[in-house]
């Protein structure tokens, strides 16, 4: 059975149709142990521009750095902070388990790029085979039971998600993925085309030309049905991106409904397509 892909055109006419409103998910990747600290401050500047709600991208092991489940303090603060169930909480989203990818013999020149250029190494299931995406993902789930949460979905690290390992979220029973162009119901079978925004902040040309591809998306996304806005915890350690993010926040939440993955599907699947 093949996923069916919805273009912006197809599922702006059936939102349209349906009287959806147009929605706003703004999500924050890496949280952990490590980055903790950070994401609380990012959370009270999203709250601060009317963002209630987000998804939270959770690495069970940051870099080897610290499982969560052996953090009895971080594990209470992801469990308020989510509320499973409850419309006025945040979304804890299983993000890999690492965000690691080991450099492996032969690599082409494509794979090096992607993996080493593009994302610094932290493409933990681009190439993974079913066996090794199956092993991390039951520990990752198993870490976040431990935490008291069930997550629903799966983003892989810098969304860098094989065919293989994506076979295999569907089959572990998580509800949805997404790549950075495209969010997948694992259950309906079917991708909605929905371009998110990113920064890179690496180094000091990727975040000017960072704040200018911002600034055309945000531009050309203007009237799609789901406008999705990806940030970072070292995007708020550069001012520039920090108020590029929340301008660009604070336009979408005048006009769009702000909610997180899980909940934007549920009301896609309610509305009978």
């Amino acid at each position: 059975m093949q996923t069916e892909h919805l273009t912006p055109a197809d599922w702006l006419a059936l939102t349209m149709k349906e009287k959806l409103d147009p929605s706003l998910v703004v999500s924050i990747h890496d949280v952990s142990t490590v980055t903790w600290e950070r994401v609380v401050g990012m959370l009270k500047d999203l709250k601060a521009v009317g963002v209630s709600v987000t998804s939270l991208l959770v690495i069970p092991d940051h870099h080897h750095k610290g499982r969560i489940d052996s953090d009895p303090e971080f594990s209470e603060w992801l469990r308020d902070v989510t509320g499973q169930g409850q419309e006025c909480k945040h979304e804890a989203v299983l993000h890999g388990f690492y965000h690691l990818r080991p450099t492996k013999q032969g690599e082409g020149l494509v794979t090096k790029i992607i993996t080493r250029s593009y994302t610094a190494g932290e493409g933990e299931f681009h190439d993974l085979t079913r066996e090794e995406a199956t092993a991390l993902l039951i520990q990752g789930k198993e870490a976040l039971a431990a935490c008291g949460i069930t997550p629903t979905g799966f983003i892989a690290p810098a969304w860098l998600l094989g065919n293989e390992a994506e076979v295999t979220v569907r089959e572990m029973g998580f509800d949805y993925t997404t790549r950075i162009g495209e969010v997948i119901d694992c259950k309906e079978r079917r991708s909605f085309h929905a371009r998110s925004m990113v920064y890179s902040v690496r180094a000091p040309w990727r975040r000017g030309v960072s704040l200018l591809w911002n600034e055309f998306l945000a531009k050309r996304l203007k009237s799609a049905p789901l406008l999705r806005i990806g940030l970072h915890p070292p995007d708020w350690d550069h001012q520039s991106i920090r108020d590029h993010a929340l301008a660009c926040i604070c336009r979408a939440v005048e006009k769009r409904r702000v909610t997180t993955y899980a909940r934007w599907l549920d009301q896609w699947r309610s509305s009978g397509h």
